[in-house]
């Protein structure tokens, strides 16, 4: 098979989670260490980190690896989903896997693969540890899909456990309290493992207290030990902080080139992050940390996050799609100057959708879209269902079409917005 053909198998063979929601999702780990099994234990075989987390845990993963490769270690990094290219999902020092490499795989395990019957995201699992145990990575960042307990991933031992925090999405997966959630994500704590949670929340700490004392993993909270000061700048490329670990500066003017307000919360689990990873004796020092965040995007091929498209009118994207994640873009988006708002938004039909449009701002003008998955919500629907909040706007047949008319529509000192899916961001980036 060529590469086209080896992903239209890949896409259409398999139920896929991003296209397909939760028929696609298995509660168990039986597929995967079969598979795991078949390529005679590649998760064994490097070095690792673990992200899980509702919120910012790509982030929180591209910016891990990018330190990691500045510090020179040959890094794998596994993430999804991916905006434009499946092979965005696997990298290694941020080049994505070769499509040959995709290719032969698939043909040198599809039968045997068949057999097991996995999912779109087992199948991708395999690949990923198998490329990096081949190409004999130093250690490889793996992002959890869903949860983490459960997830296809958790069959790796990593040096470091990493949960960015806990909100209310994929409820009809892992729960309809952050209690249960919290419980499906602590599932990726290993005994004697210890374990970096981003935000201290009362609803869910001692959740992930008990699970870390019954495996004996030490365990830390990155803001209760760690604080930031935004640094204020004219340029604003990027996001300047203080960083202090309790009341002693530890990186002044730490430049980071992700922009997003919200970022700022997830450069403290990265930077409580390496300080264990220090101790666990890699070599990573301050001027690697510099270099690297400065550089994030460079370094690992990340996009969608608070990203600038075009200027005059200022157009921006954001991949926040759940009721946290559009908080804070709706909180930056009103510190941002402009006259008026053109917001290109799309949502999938299993989120709280309710609760994310009445968070949406009401003087705005909106441009209701459907990205090119089946489970985005039609945007005919999605309209109707938004003048229940007092937002107006029309609908559109594409996000493309959206945002055409928005750019047509905008004054030079308008904002223009598109977001609320990750798969309405793939579209314009």
């Amino acid at each position: 098979m060529r590469y086209h053909q080896t992903l239209r198998y890949l896409y259409t063979q398999l139920p896929m989670f991003h296209r397909v929601g939760a028929a696609a999702y298995k509660a168990d780990l039986k597929n995967t260490i079969a598979i795991c099994e078949l390529l005679h234990h590649p998760e064994n075989k490097f070095k690792s980190i673990h992200v899980a987390g509702t919120n910012g845990k790509g982030s929180t993963s591209h910016m891990l690896a990018a330190i990691l490769q500045t510090a020179g270690y040959k890094t794998g990094l596994y993430t999804s989903p991916h905006l434009k290219d499946f092979r965005e999902r696997i990298r290694i020092n941020g080049h994505m896997i070769p499509e040959n490499a995709v290719t032969d795989f698939v043909e040198q395990h599809r039968i045997a693969f068949e057999n097991i019957q996995p999912s779109f995201f087992e199948w991708t699992v395999g690949l990923a540890f198998d490329y990096f145990a081949k190409e004999e990575v130093d250690i490889a960042v793996i992002e959890t899909g869903l949860g983490g307990r459960l997830d296809s991933t958790n069959v790796i031992t990593p040096l470091l456990s990493v949960i960015t925090n806990i909100g209310l999405d994929h409820m009809n997966l892992l729960g309809d309290t952050l209690e249960k959630i919290a419980k499906e994500k602590a599932g990726i704590i290993k005994n004697n493992i210890p374990v970096v949670i981003g935000e201290k929340q009362p609803e869910v700490e001692t959740i992930f207290r008990e699970k870390a004392k019954e495996a004996n993993a030490k365990i830390s909270f990155a803001d209760e030990q760690l604080h930031s000061k935004k640094v204020s700048k004219q340029e604003k490329k990027f996001l300047s902080l203080n960083i202090f670990n309790h009341d002693e500066l530890i990186f002044e003017n730490l430049e980071l080139d992700l922009t997003g307000n919200y970022q700022q919360k997830n450069i403290l689990t990265v930077i409580q992050s390496i300080l264990l990873l220090r101790k666990s004796g890699m070599k990573i020092s301050d001027d690697h940390v510099f270099t690297a965040l400065k550089n994030v995007k460079a370094i690992t091929g990340l996009t969608g996050r608070w990203q600038t498209l075009s200027q005059k009118p200022l157009t921006i994207c954001d991949v926040g799609h759940n009721k946290d994640g559009i908080k804070y873009v709706v909180e930056q988006i009103a510190q941002t100057p402009h006259r008026h708002l053109h917001f290109v938004f799309g949502t999938v039909s299993d989120k709280d959708v309710s609760g994310i449009l009445e968070l949406l701002p009401k003087e705005a003008t909106y441009y209701f879209c459907k990205a090119d998955i089946p489970r985005s919500m039609p945007a005919d629907e999605l309209k109707i269902l938004a003048e229940n909040f007092s937002l107006k706007g029309n609908s559109f047949p594409s996000v493309k079409v959206a945002l055409q008319d928005a750019q047509s529509k905008a004054q030079e000192d308008d904002l223009i917005f598109v977001g609320g899916s990750t798969f309405v961001v793939a579209e314009v980036v």
